[in-house]
C-alpha cells in the first residue's frame, strides 16, 4: 500500500481589499481633529498604531469617531488615548459591545515611548491626535507633540493664514 505524500502548495501573494496582489491598499482617513492645529504648536508628529476590541473597527470603518477633547498620556511604560469616542457598532450583539469612551492603548516602540515621556515632562508638552486613519488594513492614530497656543498666538496664526491666501489671490489673478 502506497502512503500519499502531500505536494507543497506555492507560496500565495498577499492581497489588499480589492483582491489584486502586489499592491497597497491606499491610506484612508476616518477622522481628524482639525481644532488640534488651531489650538496647538505642533512640534513633532509620530504614528502609533490603535488596540481596539470587537466591533470597534467595524465602527471606526463606517466613520463613527470623534478626536474633539482626546488627548494621549504615557503611563507606566504604555501609552494611552483617552477622551476619543468610538460609538458602539449597531449591527452588533450584546456579545462584544466595550464603552465608547474608554482608554485606548497606543502601539509604539519603547524607545518612541520614552522620547515622548521625556519630551512632555521637560518641556511641558502635551500629546494630540491629530487624525486616524487605515493604513494597510491597521487602524493608525497620528499623534502630535504639542505646544499649547495662548489667544494673541491663534489671532497671530489666523493673521498669517489669511495674509498668504491673499497673496496667493493677487498671484492668481496676475497676467503670465
Amino acid at each position: 500500500m502506497a502512503t500519499r505524500v502531500p505536494r507543497p502548495r506555492p507560496a500565495q501573494a498577499r492581497t489588499t481589499a480589492g483582491g489584486r496582489t502586489g499592491e497597497r491598499e491606499p491610506i484612508r482617513r476616518v477622522a481628524q481633529n482639525r481644532r488640534a492645529r488651531h489650538e496647538y504648536e505642533i512640534l513633532d508628529t509620530f504614528e502609533a498604531g490603535l488596540e481596539l476590541k470587537g466591533a470597534e473597527v467595524k465602527s471606526v470603518r463606517a466613520g463613527q469617531v470623534s478626536l474633539q477633547d482626546a488627548y494621549a498620556r504615557v503611563e507606566g511604560g504604555e501609552t494611552w488615548l483617552l477622551g476619543a469616542r468610538i460609538a458602539p457598532y449597531k449591527y452588533s450583539s450584546g456579545f462584544g459591545v466595550v464603552e465608547a469612551d474608554r482608554p485606548r492603548k497606543l502601539l509604539l516602540h519603547r524607545k518612541q515611548i520614552e522620547e515622548l515621556r521625556g519630551r512632555v515632562a521637560q518641556q511641558s508638552l502635551t500629546l494630540v491626535p491629530l487624525s486616524l486613519y487605515f493604513k494597510g488594513g491597521h487602524a493608525k492614530v497620528e499623534l502630535a507633540l504639542a505646544r499649547g497656543r495662548r489667544l494673541y498666538d491663534k489671532r497671530r496664526a489666523i493673521a498669517e493664514r489669511e495674509a498668504s491666501r491673499e497673496a496667493a489671490r493677487a498671484l492668481k489673478g496676475l497676467p503670465d
